[in-house]
C-alpha cells in the first residue's frame, strides 16, 4: 500500500483527535517527499545528523520534531529550526536548549519525557522526580514546556500498555489545570496508538504504519 494511502487511513482513524507525526528516521528523501506531497507536514527524527541533513534538502514548511534521546552537545545544530523537542528529561539538556534558543532569539517548544515503560532501555524522567524537575525548568525563559511525552512497554499485553498510558494521562490532566501552556500529550506509536487515543493522546508518532517495516 502506498505511503499516501497509509497516511489517509491513519488520518481518517484519528480524525481531529490528534496530530500525526510521521516518524521518518532512516527513511529516504524520496519517501518523505511522497508523504509531504500527500499533505503530511509534521515529521519526527531521532538522530540530529539525519534531521539536519533532511531539513537542508526538503521543503522549509516541514515541521521537524526531535523525538529521540537528545545529547546536549547536539542541541546547537537544531536550535534554529526545530519545531518541538519531545525528549527533555534532564536539567543539563534543558539548560543547553535554553542557551541555544536564546542565541537564536526564539523560544523552543519542548515536552518532558516521562519513563512510563518497564523496559530499562527506554529513556525518560522518573515519575517521582517530575514535580521537582518541572519546577526547576521555570528558570529557563527560552524553554517552553507545552506537555508530556511517553513510550509504553513494547509488548502484546494491551492491559499493561493501557495502564502506562493512563498513568501519564493522569499527570497530564493535573498539569493542564496548573499550567496553561500544557496542550500536548505525545503518546502512541504504530503498534499502540489506538490505545493511546483511547487514553486522550493528542499527538501520535507513527513510522512503520506509514512507511512500512524497516529492514535495518
Amino acid at each position: 500500500m502506498s505511503i499516501k494511502k497509509q497516511i489517509t487511513i491513519i488520518k481518517n482513524e484519528i480524525k481531529d483527535r490528534a496530530n500525526l507525526i510521521a516518524v521518518s528516521k532512516t527513511r529516504s528523501i524520496q519517501e518523505i517527499e511522497e508523504a509531504y506531497n500527500s499533505g503530511q507536514l509534521k515529521f519526527g527524527e531521532n538522530r540530529v545528523q539525519e534531521i539536519v541533513e533532511k531539513h537542508s534538502k526538503l521543503p522549509k514548511d516541514i515541521e521537524w520534531h526531535m523525538i529521540g534521546h537528545l545529547q546536549k552537545n547536539k542541541v546547537k545544530y537544531i536550535a534554529k529550526f526545530i519545531a518541538l523537542i519531545h525528549s527533555v528529561d534532564r536539567i543539563s539538556l534543558a539548560k543547553e536548549i535554553d542557551k541555544h534558543a536564546k542565541k537564536e532569539n526564539r523560544k523552543i517548544d519542548c515536552l518532558i519525557q516521562l519513563k512510563i515503560s518497564r523496559e530499562e532501555s527506554k529513556f525518560g524522567l522518573q515519575i517521582n522526580d517530575f514535580k521537582n524537575f518541572y519546577e526547576s525548568l521555570k528558570n529557563y525563559d527560552n524553554l517552553n514546556i507545552i506537555g508530556l511525552m511517553g513510550m509504553a512497554t513494547f509488548t502484546n499485553d494491551n492491559e499493561l500498555v493501557n495502564e502506562e498510558f493512563k498513568m501519564i494521562k493522569t499527570i497530564y490532566d493535573d498539569m493542564v489545570l496548573i499550567d496553561s501552556r500544557f496542550k500536548v500529550l505525545s503518546i502512541g506509536m504504530s503498534d499502540d496508538y489506538d490505545i493511546a487515543l483511547e487514553n486522550g493522546s493528542n499527538m501520535i508518532r507513527v513510522g512503520s504504519k506509514i512507511f512500512g517495516k524497516r529492514n535495518y
